[in-house]
């Protein structure tokens, strides 16, 4: 039996690792990176880019280039691309893939079995979507745990005193807060809440939105509809944001950013970190409702809470982390790596349902209400929210009106009283039920809600016998066949070309090289015009031998690489 690998399936960026040894490893990509960006490309000439290739390019091929679908998860959301419309499911499926593919190339064995992780809070939808993505990119999904619960087995629990844990998970598009019970090698989970649109991303937006509003009024301008410019203003604002997670000033500097009026135009700012406090201090705010109803929830107190583990990259930003302080009244644990910490969960889960870990125990919650739709438009709770899975739930109902042939049952998601206000997960018709006066009938409807937190539904008549069941899928979900052509489409573009990739990759190195060479003679003109005049003479050949390179149709990697080489030489003189 092969290795079990663990996987992240993060907004932002995603990892994977297995278990050797009795610990869980990180894997490392073929980059040799401990973390994989979840960015999927798709070029002209008909490749697709996954990871860091892909970002790299992202500022040239806007439109072709997708970010942050993990947010799309379990939607209707689709990409154009190739001639026909991709789902969340099967773009997840290429990142699944390339990590699948990295984890063979470490392991040196054929990987087919995962576990992978989603947010506390994603509902039903989404994890199937999760576990489809799983299935088109050949791995057999053992499980599906929550993001929080995997970061806790990472952490160690089951070897320190009983305690209640709270996990503050907040990524790069989703937020989670979970409390759990520890004692004896057994993690409990008692309560969870969140918000599935907050994270990172809307930290960067905060910037993105102050920049553009910055550069519109100095010039007078609408940029928001120029897609490279934005690709790059959104890119400075997620690397100023992680820059002052360190520092207490970060230089915004974008060279030739536009064209008004027949001139290049840049953009400078100084950004401080009072002031992304306060650009960001509403996200922040977000964070508090989902701790408190996790506590309220949980029946604790801070001090009931042993300990605060931080997972995700946002939990670095300090106004997060004094939130959390005030919050719980302690210090977020900073001794594992939130990027890396729920990968290495997942895949101990993984060594304990292959027989590699023992001594542990992991007992998870649904997030959110499970019930059917009742007269007068009522929702009628049958599982409660933060209620261990697996589980199932039975309760018995009646008929509204006499003499009805069938009922039609609607299983719904959520916490509201009215049905229309919660999430609509499935429906189907049970008939032959007896007919009788309305409260005569007696019809069992059953919840099963599986490890993977996947729910099934199920209606009888006592007295008929007459049964129907459902797994809920929603109309957003993918059929067998769909999966299976998404499957055969992941196989065909597994052998794709190395040497287009290298190609993607070269082009995006001469691009970068041209940008920094225009920025270089423009800085050094600032201190020394005399050697800034030099630098511009001496690059200007070598910038248009690459611009002429990078729009040549014929051009052929050695071609690249002799130009991207000359650029870095002539550079490299200027830079001592």
């Amino acid at each position: 039996m092969g290795k079990t690998i663990g996987i992240d399936l993060g907004t932002t960026n995603s990892c994977v690792a297995v278990v050797e040894g009795g610990a869980a490893v990180i894997i490392p990509n073929s980059q040799g990176e401990r973390t994989t960006p979840s960015v999927v490309a798709f070029t002209d000439n008909g490749e697709r880019l996954v990871g860091q290739v892909a970002l790299r390019q992202a500022i040239t091929n806007p439109k072709g280039t997708i970010t942050s679908i993990k947010r799309e998860m379990g939607t209707n959301y689709r990409v154009k691309a190739e001639g026909r419309n991709f789902n969340p499911a099967e773009i997840s499926a290429i990142i699944l893939g390339k990590l699948k593919k990295d984890a063979e190339s470490y392991l040196g064995e054929d990987v087919t079995e995962a576990v992978i992780t989603v947010p506390a809070y994603f509902s039903d939808a989404q994890r199937q979507a999760t576990k489809d993505a799983g299935t088109i990119a050949g791995l057999n999904v053992k499980r599906i745990i929550n993001e929080p619960t995997a970061a806790a087995l990472a952490y160690g629990v089951d070897k320190e005193e009983a305690k209640k844990v709270l996990v503050f998970d907040l990524g790069g598009g989703t937020f989670d807060v979970s409390i759990l019970d520890i004692k004896d090698g057994v993690i409990e989970v008692i309560a969870t809440a969140g918000d599935n649109h907050l994270g990172g991303d809307d930290f960067d937006e905060c910037i993105t939105t102050e920049l553009i509003d910055t550069f519109s009024r100095q010039y007078r301008v609408n940029i928001r509809n120029q897609e490279i410019t934005m690709r790059r203003i959104r890119e400075a604002a997620r690397k100023a944001k992680e820059e002052l997670s360190f520092t207490a000033t970060t230089q915004i500097n974008l060279p030739y950013l536009t064209e008004i009026k027949g001139e290049q135009v840049h953009l400078e700012y100084t950004l401080d970190r009072a002031k992304f406090d306060r650009l960001t201090s509403a996200l922040v705010e977000k964070t508090q409702k989902p701790v408190l109803q996790a506590m309220e929830d949980a029946h604790v107190t801070k001090d009931d809470i042993g300990k605060v583990i931080l997972v995700g990259g946002s939990t670095r930003i300090p106004a997060v982390q004094n939130k959390i302080q005030l919050l719980t009244g302690k210090e977020g644990f900073k001794g594992i790596n939130p990027d890396e910490c729920v990968a290495m969960g997942a895949a101990l889960q993984g060594g304990v349902m292959g027989g590699e870990i023992t001594g542990l125990l992991l007992l998870d919650v649904t997030p959110l209400s499970l019930g059917i739709e009742t007269v007068g438009g009522m929702c009628t709770k049958v599982i409660e929210r933060n209620t261990t899975i697996p589980i199932s739930k039975s309760q018995v109902f009646t008929t509204a009106a006499s003499f009805q042939p069938q009922v039609e049952i609607k299983v719904l998601q959520g916490e509201r009283a009215k049905a229309a206000d919660n999430k609509l997960l499935g429906k189907f018709k049970l008939k032959g039920i007896q007919k009788a006066m309305a409260g005569v009938p007696q019809i069992e409807v059953t919840f099963n809600i599986d490890a993977n937190g996947i729910v099934n539904v199920s209606a009888r008549d006592q007295k008929t016998g007459k049964a129907q069941e459902i797994t809920i899928e929603s109309s957003e979900n993918m059929s067998q066949a769909e999966i299976e052509k998404a499957m055969e489409d992941a196989r065909r573009y597994a052998g794709e070309d190395e040497n287009i990739r290298s190609m993607s990759e070269t082009r995006n190195r001469l691009n970068t090289l041209i940008l920094q060479a225009n920025e270089m003679q423009k800085q050094l003109s600032k201190t020394d015009k005399a050697k800034g005049k030099e630098a511009k003479k001496d690059l200007a050949r070598p910038i248009k031998d690459a611009a002429k390179a990078l729009k040549g149709k014929n051009t052929t990697l050695d071609e690249l690489n002799r130009c991207a080489m000359k650029l870095e030489q002539v550079m490299g003189r200027y830079q001592k």
